[in-house]
């Protein structure tokens, strides 16, 4: 008789828990069925390879990039911002490859954008200083999703096969398993909302969200890498949206004829950049609508500040960097506070990349385990990929 200790063990694909459907999330839910579709090919078709996967968030849309409008009722047009990531970058190899098809569709565009160096108006300069820093281009491309920034996640989210995305389920800490590893069911994690209701078991669990809240799931739950989850520290960003009627004179800094330009670099302000959304690809149609920017230190430091006194100082500042007069005064005006924006790390330590737990099978990743952007929730996702299968 054959001995069965040498038989093969069967491989089966696992129910995978994602937690979060940013862009980290819907990634890894992306690239785990591409590879288990491909290891299902090479075993011809092997129905026991289909994944299953649960990705589970606690709010009611996907894919993290922020995207806000307004009507107007006198014409039907939208202002609308991007007032969380403008944009994004592809340097690596594999992530160009990634996006490849979304840029044959269009959904995906390149922003050759016209980048100024912006100086306000002082008590010195009576006119904001402007001079041309670079135009954007094919070199080094910055993209953007249309018609919205938030396009992209729901298309990810509509191309998944095996995926199921449980919205308004926000998944409860998982310390109840540090005293309880070695009584686990066959290896699997019982996963819990927020209510004490059980949410199924799973082979893997793998954590997209922000840090901060990677530090409360994981917190006392025996996770072997929770050390490196509080390290990176994160910087608050406050977002000021303005907006223009259709045929209303606009601030002497977007009207002048020697300088057109898209995207301002701001010095000596406590505003960072500046963007003119109705400049970008296939958004001719919108009322004149701008995202500002304020710095992340400046942010940090007023983080729980009142809203509306955030408002009128970005405001002033604004002011100052465009000139409006009182014909040219936006008419539209919001704020938006956002707590963990930016990642800071260290610049002697290298990228955290994934943290596994091998023995639990648990893995946090998100972008900022890496450089805190879009690429970074890619290469995240796809370190996620290779330490499962």
């Amino acid at each position: 008789m054959p001995n069965s200790s040498l038989q093969p063990t069967p491989i089966s694909a696992p129910k995978i828990a994602i937690i979060g459907a940013g862009l980290t999330g819907l990634f890894t839910a992306t690239l785990l069925e591409r590879a288990f579709s491909q290891m299902n090919d090479q075993k011809m078709n092997d129905k026991s390879l289909i994944p299953e996967i649960t990705i589970f968030e606690k709010s009611r849309s996907v894919g993290r990039l922020a995207t806000r409008y307004r009507s107007d009722s006198l014409t039907d047009k939208n202002w609308q911002w991007a007032f969380g990531a403008q944009f994004f970058t592809a340097k690596s190899a594999s992530f160009q490859q990634f996006i490849e098809p979304w840029l044959q569709t269009g959904l995906l565009q390149p922003w050759c954008a016209q980048v100024v160096s912006l100086t306000p108006m002082s008590a010195n300069n009576q006119t904001p200083d402007i001079h041309l820093k670079e135009q954007w281009g094919s070199t080094q491309a910055r993209y953007i999703s249309t018609p919205k920034m938030t396009s992209w996640g729901r298309a990810l989210a509509d191309e998944l096969q095996h995926s199921t995305i449980k919205f308004n389920t926000r998944v409860a800490p998982l310390a109840g398993y540090k005293q309880t590893l070695a009584n686990k069911i066959s290896n699997k994690t019982e996963l819990f909302d927020e209510n004490g209701n059980s949410l199924g078991h799973f082979d893997w669990v793998i954590c997209t969200v922000p840090n901060s809240q990677a530090v409360e799931l994981m917190a006392d739950s025996g996770f072997s890498e929770y050390v490196k989850i509080t390290e990176p520290t994160m910087q608050a960003c406050y977002s000021l949206m303005l907006g223009w009627n259709e045929n209303q004179p606009l601030p002497e800094a977007l009207s002048r004829l020697d300088m057109a330009w898209d995207v301002a670099y701001v010095q000596d302000s406590i505003i960072d950049r500046i963007f003119i959304e109705h400049h970008k690809p296939e958004h001719h149609a919108l009322l004149p609508s701008m995202t500002i920017h304020a710095r992340n230190d400046w942010s940090e430091q007023h983080v729980d500040d009142d809203i509306d006194t955030i408002k009128a100082q970005l405001l002033e500042a604004a002011q100052r960097a465009l000139n409006w007069n009182t014909q040219s005064t936006p008419n539209q005006v919001d704020c938006h506070r956002w707590r963990f924006a930016a990642t800071v790390t260290a610049s002697h330590k290298e990228q955290l990349g994934t943290l596994v737990d091998d023995e639990r099978q648990w893995i946090v990743s998100g972008d900022w385990c890496g450089q805190g952007n879009i690429e970074s929730c890619y290469q995240m996702a796809a370190q996620t990929v290779a330490a499962m299968v």
